[in-house]
């Protein structure tokens, strides 16, 4: 997967990603899994393991977890 980091951009290996979800996934499939990968957060559907995921800087991530703590 490619990753724009504002600058370059480089690859990142998901192949052996150890994938997480939140304990309160409630198993209809309707989640979405989080992976920390070579310093990055990498996030995808689990319905579509398989799939494209996104990947963020660090603060890229605090950003958007502290945004929807804000919003609810």
């Amino acid at each position: 997967m490619s990753v724009h980091d504002g600058r370059m951009l480089s690859r990142v290996d998901l192949d052996r990603a150890d994938w997480r979800r939140s304990s309160r996934s409630s198993g209809n499939g309707a989640c979405v899994e989080v992976a920390v990968v070579g310093g990055l957060v990498a996030v995808r559907d689990s319905k579509h393991a398989q799939g494209p995921a996104l990947v963020f800087a660090p603060h890229e991530w605090r950003a958007f977890l502290g945004g929807g703590l804000h919003h609810t």
